[in-house]
């Protein structure tokens, strides 16, 4: 049995259920039996699930779903509301966790403390392609953006969030619903009900961006992930790399860093990760402590165009 791409939809949130409405309408989907008493749909190797609520603490779904129905669950989307103090009405998407919150205690949003999801390969694929349907048919008065790492649930397998944002007057709106559905159903393959890949053994030796420091709505993925052929990892925020005081910078940092590069290394088996770090966002000492470690760990740190010479060059091999 092949394995499968779950959709996670939380009945509690009305841009949640409109993407899925969208899809269940423009797709050939049949019905499954009930999971955990919950509505679910199947259309090739895609499965959407409804749950009740509360979905940034609905813990391993990929687990809960295999218990249920012995299908093994390679990652999972979640079609979902955003919220910003800003709010401003935005279309977004990123991966999850909580890397650099302190162990034992218990993050307010979801998670587990010091712990990030893989995150889902398809980031930087459907970055792209949510540029290019805006493109076709932009949204009055929203805009685009990744945001960094954040929030729950716990998962052992890729995950990426896409939503609607960022106030409850914009959260109900069907064209913003809409245009992300398409972004899903084409990121998937659901037309022709075969499952598109993303990263593959194919893509072995190829970069892979994980960024360090920036604001929550990462200015510098944003910028690199519209280039043809670039992996977006972990984005983590200034908030997300603690540091202490020059003569006691603490270990929250580095657990947080530590923890991002190996659950992206585990999204893209065989590809070289690559740091690039929001220089401005940082003192000098803390960014002299973060290059010192990653010199340790062997992990490079590249500028902009270093990084995009190095996608260019791979892919002039192939």
């Amino acid at each position: 049995m092949s394995d499968v791409v779950l959709i996670a939809v939380n009945n509690d949130d009305i841009a949640s259920t409109n993407q899925a409405k969208f899809l269940l309408q423009n797709h050939q989907w049949s019905e499954c039996d009930d999971v955990e008493s919950q509505p679910a749909f199947a259309i090739g190797n895609v499965r959407m699930w409804f749950l009740p609520e509360r979905i940034l603490w609905e813990d391993h779904l990929d687990q809960r779903w295999y218990d249920a129905t012995k299908e093994t669950v390679r990652e999972v989307i979640f079609p979902s509301r955003h919220a910003a103090v800003s709010g401003k009405p935005c279309l977004t998407l990123h991966p999850i966790g909580v890397p650099h919150h302190p162990l034992g205690e218990e993050p307010p949003f979801g998670g587990r403390s010091g712990f990030a999801p893989p995150p889902n390969p398809r980031i930087g694929p459907w970055w792209r392609l949510l540029h290019q349907k805006w493109e076709q048919n932009s949204i009055p008065d929203f805009s685009l953006s990744l945001e960094v790492t954040h929030h729950g649930p716990i998962l052992d397998v890729p995950a990426l969030f896409i939503e609607v944002g960022s106030t409850e007057p914009y959260w109900p709106n069907e064209e913003a619903a809409q245009l992300l559905s398409e972004v899903i159903a084409e990121g998937l393959g659901l037309k022709d009900g075969s499952l598109n890949e993303c990263w593959s053994s194919r893509h072995i030796g190829e970069p892979v961006l994980v960024t360090l420091g920036g604001g929550h709505y990462a200015p510098k993925a944003n910028k690199l992930g519209l280039e043809n052929n670039v992996w977006i990892g972990h984005m983590l925020a200034n908030h997300s790399l603690p540091f202490g005081s020059q003569d006691d910078p603490g270990i929250l940092w580095k657990q947080s860093i530590d923890a991002a590069l190996a659950s992206t290394q585990k999204a893209f088996p065989g590809g070289v990760i690559v740091c690039n770090v929001e220089k401005k966002s940082f003192k000098g000492w803390q960014r002299q402590l973060i290059y010192s470690h990653l010199e340790s760990i062997g992990v490079e740190v590249v500028r902009t165009n270093a990084f995009l010479e190095m996608v260019k060059g791979c892919h002039e091999v192939q």
